[in-house]
């Protein structure tokens, strides 16, 4: 699977298998809301100490955000690494900032 770099999207391993993860404006609403957050000025805070809840929260929105809706939906059931899930959504911020 190959990810396309011009909309900003991050492939990760995550529950064993390579997903697509995307931060797009839905993803990004998704997860001002799911944090309780009013705009972006908090989220880079936020991202430095992330709960386990907060890290579920931010890593289905941007597994939605690249079309990952099932494994989104499951994550609390599926089988993902707490490290992996930190190293996709770094990876999916990174590629977002270019």
């Amino acid at each position: 699977m190959a990810a396309n770099g011009g909309r900003g999207e991050a492939v990760a391993v995550l529950a064993g298998a390579e997903r697509r993860l995307c931060l797009t404006l839905g993803a990004l609403a998704e997860i001002e809301t799911g944090l309780g957050l009013e705009g972006l000025s908090g989220l880079a805070e936020r991202m430095r100490a992330l709960s386990a809840r907060d890290l579920m929260t931010v890593l289905a929105a941007l597994l939605r955000g690249g079309g990952e809706r099932a494994l989104a939906d499951e994550l609390g059931r599926a089988s993902v690494d707490p490290r992996e899930a930190a190293e996709a959504v770094a990876k999916a911020f990174a590629a977002a900032a270019g």
